[in-house]
């Protein structure tokens, strides 16, 4: 049985395949020309194939076979060029996998470009996203099964995790066009208001549960997820609060129009990075609070609506 190639033999492989000579990968390399040829040598009598033509021509040139052998070559010195960096990456101290639970409501614009400047920065770290809402995020936080968590605030029953104050959204009541809400004299009075099949938002942690925030109609329906909320809305059957960046299509196209109401206006709601308060964050999760601090604080000196500090308002569902 013929021995593996070695990475020896594929590095030499690829530095001739790069720079086009035996003796132009002996200076790559810093290898003499005979310990080059020996090794490309030794590489073919291994696989029992020709990897170079050197009859008749002034340079090697790689065959049909030698062309794919390079390619499988690169990958394999691309996966432990991976393995070595990962290894130097634990040894710095750098976590092996960061779990990092973010609410819907985060800005994806906002997640996007975090996630985006993570993968450059932390190549070798793994990641494992969960999105939720309200309180499920402290709850996977507290629970260990994230690192770190991004959400809002509901009041006091967020009191057993450390949070560090990243940025803030906007809370725009709203609904179709053609809604009664719509149409009634501004601002709707509170009376009208809970006239109106209002969409609600569940908590489906433990932590409010028996609570309602911002919920003023006497006709409710409850869901899940706000991206159903938001379907709904646009389709008409009800109208509830929700963060103007996932509403600034809607309502610059008139398919959604922002209600003036009397009891609910638009809110500014802060949001914050979360983790136990027995654990510090390690230097991935700490790059990242640093980095959704940033990134939403030029996403929020752009986004409509906005002040430039977030002012006091009471905590919704909606």
């Amino acid at each position: 049985m013929q021995p593996n190639p070695t990475l020896d033999q594929l590095q030499i492989l690829v530095a001739v395949a790069d720079t086009g000579s035996f003796s132009a990968a002996g200076r790559k390399l810093k290898r003499a020309q005979s310990v080059v040829s020996y090794g490309i040598a030794n590489l073919e009598a291994q696989l029992g194939l020709r990897l170079f033509e050197r009859e008749g021509v002034r340079e090697p040139q790689l065959t049909d076979v030698g062309k794919a052998v390079l390619e499988d070559a690169r990958r394999m010195i691309g996966v432990l060029q991976r393995i070595r960096s990962r290894a130097d990456s634990y040894n710095q101290g750098l976590e092996a996998e960061v779990a990092l639970s973010v609410d819907v409501a985060l800005p994806s614009p906002v997640l996007v470009r975090v996630l985006r400047a993570f993968e450059e920065q932390f190549p070798t770290v793994m990641l494992r996203l969960h999105v939720g809402s309200l309180g499920l995020i402290p709850d996977y936080v507290l629970s260990g099964q994230a690192d770190l968590g991004v959400s809002g605030l509901l009041g006091e029953v967020v009191n057993d995790v450390h949070l560090v104050a990243i940025g803030f959204m906007s809370m725009v009541p709203a609904a179709t066009p053609n809604h009664p809400l719509a149409r009634l004299p501004k601002p709707v009075a509170l009376e009208d208001v809970r006239e109106y099949t209002q969409l609600v938002v569940t908590d489906l942690s433990e932590r409010t549960k028996g609570r309602d925030y911002g919920v003023f109609a006497y006709r409710t329906w409850r869901l899940t997820d706000m991206r159903t909320k938001h379907t709904l809305m646009r389709a008409g059957l009800g109208w509830g609060g929700l963060p103007r960046w996932l509403i600034a299509d809607d309502l610059a196209s008139g398919r959604l129009v922002e209600l003036d109401l009397e009891p609910y206006r638009e809110t500014s709601a802060p949001l914050f990075a979360m983790h136990r308060n027995d654990r510090s964050p390690k230097p991935v999760a700490a790059w990242l609070i640093d980095q959704f601090k940033r990134e939403l604080g030029c996403f929020n000196e752009f986004e409509p609506g906005f002040a430039t500090e977030p002012e006091p308002a009471r905590q919704s569902t909606t």
